[in-house]
């Protein structure tokens, strides 16, 4: 049932647009994907919730884009040349290249047992920056967008005048030379972080660390996944991270098994020691009150945007029956949902399409909108079921004479008539959305 549901999620992504193979008309390329139409929409609105929740709503928490690009010092300081590696092993029948970690001494392929010896194998990105491909030239694309965070505190510290506790947020792109790629957007090479760096004094980061991962994982629980999908996993002490004084996981029920969503970690001040010792700068912040300075500790809640709209999906998909049919309908938040609403005529007549039109252009710059005047009105509500549209706007004959449209709820398949005046205000109430949470 856990691969049937899996195949259902892949095929419908590829069938409505949100999520395509990439390079596919050449045979597809390594465990890449691209975004389609839709898929484009919800990914933002999963990065844009996150944004909102962790920056907009909070007066301690500023935001920062920082290089994709970077130095080898700041990899060489933070650690990553030397512990970001995988261990790897070959099969000497099959000649494929495993992680020895994921396979219990068993060719996943072939099921041999010949296996060579592990080596370490850093899963870095190695580029060249300039027209000459020296050692002198070398760049790497970042693995993670923690560090920007962290060689840039000094500077957020001197422009913004924050005093911890305060955090550092970033969105962006990182690259892992995954040597198992796999789980559809689950685990690949390109990928979106959504991280923070929290900056707290050293005695206060137990207190911090405690808040960032229950704040975390209720922000899923808000946003719709079922409290029986979600879980804390705390790291044994064997398996945390060279920096980390503690760590938690929340896990999401994947249809192949419990799956990280987001790590929260006590990072201690290591990083910030470490790009001071490297650079020679001081990476401190001086107390007015104590009238000392000291290198803060940092909480880190780190999560995947592709990984966590993945998981929106799978929580979000279900089939039921609605007049003797079967559908399939995500019941997305709609903050999240890749259109709140969509506007269907039923007829291509001249002015239903105009009435239509101008309905769209009055919602549109409050809610993401969708606009479909192709086949049946019972084949349309089943199409904005499947993206997890929460609300059709049917624009009947009717509406030339009384002013008003049907609304149609996705969840219920219930409908009520609504002036036509009072639409956009009706939408906000009923989807609990405005302009300010797009």
């Amino acid at each position: 049932m856990a691969e049937d549901l899996m195949e259902k999620i892949v095929n419908l992504s590829k069938r409505r647009g949100i999520v395509f193979p990439s390079a596919e008309i050449y045979g597809g390329f390594r465990s890449t994907y691209d975004y389609g139409p839709l898929g484009v929409l919800m990914l933002r609105n999963v990065k844009n919730a996150w944004w909102r929740s962790m920056v907009q709503l909070r007066h301690d928490v500023v935001g920062l884009d920082a290089s994709i690009l970077s130095t080898p010092k700041i990899w060489e300081a933070s650690g990553h040349l030397e512990n970001f590696t995988d261990p790897l092993v070959d099969c000497r029948s099959c000649k494929e290249r495993w992680r020895a970690d994921q396979i219990q001494g068993v060719c996943p392929n072939c099921g041999s047992t010949d296996l060579t010896e592990a080596r370490a194998f850093n899963m870095m990105f190695k580029t060249y920056v300039g027209p000459v491909e020296d050692e002198a030239s070398v760049a790497y694309l970042r693995p993670e967008t923690a560090q920007g965070m962290f060689i840039n505190f000094k500077n957020v510290l001197q422009t913004t005048r924050k005093k911890p506790p305060f955090g550092i947020a970033q969105v962006g792109k990182s690259f892992r030379n995954e040597i198992t790629p796999g789980n559809f957007v689950f685990r690949t090479r390109e990928f979106e972080q959504m991280e923070m760096e929290y900056f707290v004094p050293p005695e206060e980061a137990p207190k911090w660390f405690e808040y960032w991962y229950t704040e975390r994982l209720q922000w899923y629980k808000d946003l719709g996944i079922r409290d029986d999908l979600l879980r804390l996993r705390h790291h044994e002490k064997e398996e945390l991270s060279h920096y980390s004084a503690g760590t938690v996981d929340v896990e999401f029920a994947f249809p192949w098994g419990w799956g990280e969503l987001e790590g929260i970690a006590n990072r201690t001040d290591f990083d910030l020691k470490a790009h001071g010792a490297h650079s020679g700068e001081r990476l401190e912040y001086f107390d007015p009150v104590t009238n000392r300075p000291y290198i803060p500790y940092v909480i880190e809640p780190a999560a995947g945007a592709t990984r966590t709209m993945m998981a929106f999906l799978v929580a979000s998909y279900d089939e039921d029956v609605i007049g003797g049919e079967a559908r399939t309908v995500l019941r997305l938040d709609p903050r999240l949902a890749p259109y709140q609403v969509a506007i269907l005529p039923l007829s291509k007549k001249e002015p239903l399409m105009k009435l239509a039109d101008e309905i769209f252009d009055s919602l549109s710059p409050t809610f993401s909108c969708d606009y479909d005047d192709t086949q049946s009105i019972g084949r349309r509500y089943r199409r904005q079921d499947e993206v997890g549209t929460p609300s059709c706007v049917t624009v009947d004959f009717d509406s030339l004479d009384d002013n008003s449209v049907t609304i149609r709820d996705r969840d219920s398949t219930s409908q009520i008539r609504v002036p036509i005046a009072e639409l956009k205000s009706h939408l906000v109430s009923i989807l609990g959305w405005d302009a300010g949470a797009c």
